[in-house]
């Protein structure tokens, strides 16, 4: 039959685009697969081990586990009318970090849930996704999230190496210090809370640091292209109260005066003040 080698042919150049498609922009066929049920694309992608980390439904593992939390969550999305919308994104040394807000009906309304999602290929057939949000917005608790990754000992440097330093410290002054004077603090929970400006900034990070001090961040990956800086963390220590460790991610965009304008925090970590964050 002489159409066949053509066929195949045409058949492994697919494949081949879809690979290449989906390594260029891994988180954006990773949503896709998610709002379509399908899995196809990603293991057309990646033939080896798939593994997603997600805070509602664990760690999964493998193709056939990666099927039933496609399907199950395509479900999800459907129930909600939910429509998804990228904030940013970057892709740096073989790691991407998405940053999505996710548009979800809840009780007759639009609710906005911002979630962020890292992938990292550990060779070319496989990959691994970890997905970072807080659940308060869709059930109305805090759900501890064990850590994911080790602790690294990496320093992201400069402006949010000041603020990570800050942070710790538990100085309220220093940390709006390297925010730009128009320059934002975007609470896990949604965009309404979201802090802008020296002075809002400052009554914020005062309540913050209330319970006894600063809050000690173990510093897992720093994703920074430059503009913008992503640090996978492990959350240990509020203040006077230690905490089991609990992963997270904040994302750090730097003006061109290298001061922040905007701090995007993905968590879900119970603050002891006795106050969402």
């Amino acid at each position: 039959m002489p159409w066949f080698p053509e066929f195949t042919q045409a058949l492994e150049l697919a494949r081949m685009q879809t690979r290449a498609a989906g390594k260029a922009d891994p988180v954006a066929q990773y949503v896709k697969a998610l709002n379509k049920g399908d899995t196809g694309a990603l293991e057309t992608v990646w033939p080896g081990e798939v593994v997603v980390y997600d805070p509602r439904a664990g760690e999964i593992r493998g193709h056939r586990q990666l099927r039933r939390f496609v399907r199950q969550n395509q479900s999800w999305l459907i129930e909600r009318h939910a429509h998804i919308e990228t904030v940013a994104s970057m892709c740096v040394g073989g790691r991407a970090v998405v940053e999505l807000l996710a548009h979800l009906a809840y009780d007759g309304q639009e609710l906005a849930w911002p979630v962020a999602v890292v992938a990292e290929s550990p060779d070319d057939w496989s990959v691994v996704f970890r997905t970072y949000c807080s659940q308060w917005p869709v059930d109305g608790r805090r759900h501890v999230r064990p850590p994911i990754l080790e602790p690294g000992g990496v320093d992201p440097g400069d402006v949010v190496g000041r603020y990570q330093a800050a942070l710790e410290a538990g100085d309220a002054e220093a940390v709006v210090n390297t925010f730009a004077p128009d320059g934002y603090f975007r609470e896990s929970i949604g965009p309404h809370y979201a802090h802008r400006g020296t002075s809002e900034l400052r009554s914020f990070f005062t309540k913050y640091f209330s319970a006894g001090g600063g809050i000690r961040l173990q510093h897992c990956t720093v994703t920074d292209d430059g503009v913008r800086c992503a640090l996978e963390f492990n959350c240990v220590r509020w203040g006077s109260h230690d905490l089991p460790p609990q992963a997270g991610i904040g994302v750090y965009d730097r003006g061109a005066d290298g001061l922040l304008v905007a701090a995007r925090i993905y968590d879900d970590i119970e603050v002891p003040v006795g106050r969402s964050v």
